[in-house]
C-alpha cells in the first residue's frame, strides 16, 4: 500500500509540485516584500523559516484527505477487502507517503531557504531534533487528514481541510512577534501547538532555548496522533463493515 500511494504521488506531478510551490512562494514573499515592514528583533528571514516549514506541512497533508476521499468514494477500498491483505492497510499507505512526500518538500524549502540568506547555527543534532518534530507534527496532521477524508462525502469538501490547518501556522509567532497580535487572540496563539513547535525549531536552529517547547509540543502530537488514529480506524471499519 505504501509503494501504491508512493506511486500515485510519482505519476501527480502537478500535485507534487504544488505542495513545494506554495511554501516557496510564501517564503520569498514575505522575506522579500513583507519582512521589511516586519520587525523582530532579527533577521526576518532566519525568524520566518520555521512558519514556512508550518505552511509547508499544512498544505502537504492536506492530500492525504484528498487521496483517502477519492479511494473511498471509488469504491477502491470495498475492492482491497476482497484481496487477502489487511484492508486497513491502505489507511497507512496513504499515511507512510504523505511523510515521505512532506519530508523531501521540506528538504527542498530548506534548502532554498539557505540560498536566500537563512543562516542556522543548528549543528547536526540540531537538525535531527527539528526533524524529529517535524515529523511528529506530519504524523498527527496526516492522521487528521485521513479521518477528515473518510469523514467527507466528496472530493471537494476533502479538499477544505487545508484551509483549516493552514490557519493555525498564522495564528502564532511564526510570521510576526505574538505580542503584536490583539489580547483576546494572544493566549490561544501562545498555547496552540503549532506555536510550541515554531517556538522549539526556531530555538534549535539559532542556538536559543528550547524550554518546554519540545515536550510540550510531543505531547499535543502524540494526544492528536492516537484521537485522530482511533477515529478513522473506527471510520473505516464502519464504512467498510
Amino acid at each position: 500500500m505504501i509503494k501504491r500511494s508512493i506511486k500515485h504521488d510519482l505519476r501527480s506531478v502537478d500535485a507534487l509540485a504544488m505542495s513545494i510551490i506554495l511554501p516557496v512562494m510564501l517564503l520569498v514573499l514575505f522575506t522579500t516584500i513583507f519582512g521589511g515592514a516586519i520587525n523582530t528583533g532579527t533577521e526576518y528571514i532566519n525568524y520566518v523559516v520555521p512558519g514556512v516549514f508550518m505552511v509547508c506541512l499544512s498544505f502537504g497533508t492536506a492530500g492525504t484527505a484528498v487521496s483517502v476521499c477519492d479511494d473511498n468514494m471509488k469504491g477502491i477500498i470495498d475492492r482491497f477487502r476482497s484481496m487477502p491483505i489487511n484492508s486497513s492497510s491502505v489507511l497507512t499507505g496513504h499515511v507512510v507517503a504523505s511523510m515521505i512526500r512532506n519530508t523531501f518538500a521540506m528538504i527542498v524549502v530548506s534548502l532554498l531557504a539557505i540560498a536566500l540568506g537563512f543562516r542556522p547555527t543548528a549543528d547536526f543534532a540540531d537538525w535531527l531534533g527539528v526533524f524529529g518534530i517535524l515529523w511528529l507534527l506530519m504524523l498527527a496532521l496526516t492522521w487528521a487528514a485521513a479521518a477528515f477524508g473518510l469523514f467527507v462525502k466528496n472530493i471537494e469538501a476533502a479538499g477544505s481541510f487545508m484551509f483549516t490547518t493552514m490557519l493555525f501556522p498564522y495564528l502564532s509567532s511564526s510570521f510576526v512577534l505574538i505580542s503584536t497580535l490583539p489580547d483576546w487572540l494572544e493566549g490561544f496563539a501562545r498555547e496552540q501547538p503549532i506555536n510550541h513547535a515554531v517556538e522549539a525549531i526556531r530555538a534549535l536552529l539559532l542556538n536559543g532555548t528550547v524550554g518546554d517547547h519540545a515536550w510540550i509540543t510531543a505531547i499535543w502530537c502524540l494526544g492528536i496522533t492516537a484521537v485522530m488514529y482511533a477515529i478513522a480506524r473506527m471510520l473505516f471499519q464502519r464504512q467498510t463493515a
